[in-house]
């Protein structure tokens, strides 16, 4: 089952002879439970898709349909609202509320919709990352790696239909590095959740099951490793 589609994508800045293309005409397909490295050097396009898939941003021109949803007729609120309950996203920066719990953070996406979390999944995502002991400390009293968990934690728990990771590991030594993108493998398969990871580091992306290379705004190779 298809689970996005992005269909001659492109996303300009500036104008005449100052005209930029970070995107150029990107087409990418992407099934429910695949993991997908998007791979590429700093300046080659790849944050720009990752804000455009995430509805962060809007194409030039093109279209982008997520779980259904074609992104493009999203005004500035229903954007964030999909974004909340749609996509999950995942930076370096764990961008976790210091005076907020690790289990308050991690259900912080379904109180803004004043939902009520399942508890049964719930408890199976903080005992697949590993973190269900840690849930009454704050985030200052876990280790990078920790606090990287609980932001894959709360991305998780709105079940969305796409987990976003920008540079999960850019921001770890080796060691957590390898512990997050672990997480991640065990999210996709114990979770079935379909993840786009955004990198320029080669050897993260290898963890990932389909490698999709960008170079000035275009993706020069598409490679299915398994």
């Amino acid at each position: 089952m298809e689970i996005l589609k992005c269909e001659g994508v492109r996303k300009t800045y500036g104008s005449g002879e100052n005209q930029v293309a970070a995107l150029d005409g990107i087409d990418l397909s992407v099934n429910k439970g695949e993991f997908v490295a998007i791979l590429g050097a700093s300046g080659s396009g790849k944050s720009t898709l990752l804000h455009i898939l995430g509805s962060v941003d809007k194409p030039t021109s093109g279209k982008v349909t997520v779980d259904g949803t074609d992104l493009s007729k999203l005004n500035r609120t229903q954007a964030a609202v999909f974004r909340r309950r749609k996509v999950g996203l995942v930076y370096q920066f764990y961008n976790l509320i210091p005076t907020l719990t690790v289990r308050k953070n991690i259900l912080l996406p379904l109180a803004l919709d004043k939902k009520k979390p399942n508890k049964e999944y719930f408890e199976q995502i903080v005992s697949s990352l590993g973190i269900a002991d840690k849930l009454d400390a704050l985030p200052n009293q876990l280790s990078g790696g920790q606090q990287q968990r609980a932001a894959i934690a709360r991305s998780l728990v709105y079940r969305p239909a796409l987990l976003l990771a920008d540079e999960p590991t850019g921001n770890l030594d080796r060691k957590n590095s390898k512990e997050v993108l672990d997480m991640l493998k065990l999210s996709n398969r114990n979770l079935e959740q379909t993840i786009l990871m955004i990198t320029h580091d080669e050897k993260a992306a290898m963890e990932a099951e389909r490698i999709v290379t960008v170079e000035d705004g275009r993706i020069i190779s598409d490679e299915r490793r398994r």
